[in-house]
């Protein structure tokens, strides 16, 4: 490992630690040139499929993306960064698991609605109006009715629809809006 201060090729390790996830380590080295110390984290790299865009184009799979995906459907939203990093990881996983060499974009888009509905309504009702295109109330009430039926009771979120309507639910307003 060069050192990032002076380009000496020779570092030592003083220290290492496992991440909570087991998925890096993170070292401190330190130059044996200049004195200067620094981390580093390893990670294992593994190839992951190549997505097909829904236009037939082709691009290496990006976690990245995915991370920004969650972030828009999860904008001002009560959900800890811990729960996010775990939703991306579980994509990545699943990705990693299909054992295919090439993936439909509509199929990790899957596994991040799985993700979503696990982790808040409202992100998860965001990210598939996006993600099917809805094109007006009708197609946001059935989703949300049948997102309703296929949780199980006390699931801990709050209902999207009272009485029939469309509610706008924000925890941090005093008052809920109706549409």
């Amino acid at each position: 490992m060069h050192c990032p201060y002076c380009q000496h090729t020779d570092t030592r390790v003083i220290d290492s630690r496992v991440s909570e996830d087991g998925a890096t380590i993170r070292r401190r080295r330190e130059c044996e040139a200049c004195g200067e110390r620094f981390s580093t984290l390893e990670t294992v790299e593994l190839k992951l499929p190549a997505i097909i865009k829904n236009d037939g184009r082709r691009e290496a799979f990006d976690a990245r993306k995915l991370r920004v995906g969650f972030d828009r459907a999860l904008q001002k939203r009560p959900v800890a960064e811990e729960q996010i990093e775990a939703a991306v990881r579980a994509v990545v996983h699943a990705v990693r698991m299909s054992g295919e060499r090439e993936l439909n974009s509509r199929r990790i888009g899957e596994f991040v609605m799985d993700e979503l509905r696990k982790l808040d309504h409202v992100g998860y009702v965001r990210f598939a109006s996006v993600y099917r295109s809805f094109e007006d109330v009708a197609d946001f009430r059935e989703e949300i009715e049948k997102l309703e039926r296929d949780l199980p009771p006390g699931s801990g979120q709050l209902p999207l629809l009272q009485g029939g309507e469309v509610v706008s639910i924000d925890k941090h307003a005093d008052r809920q809006k109706k549409r």
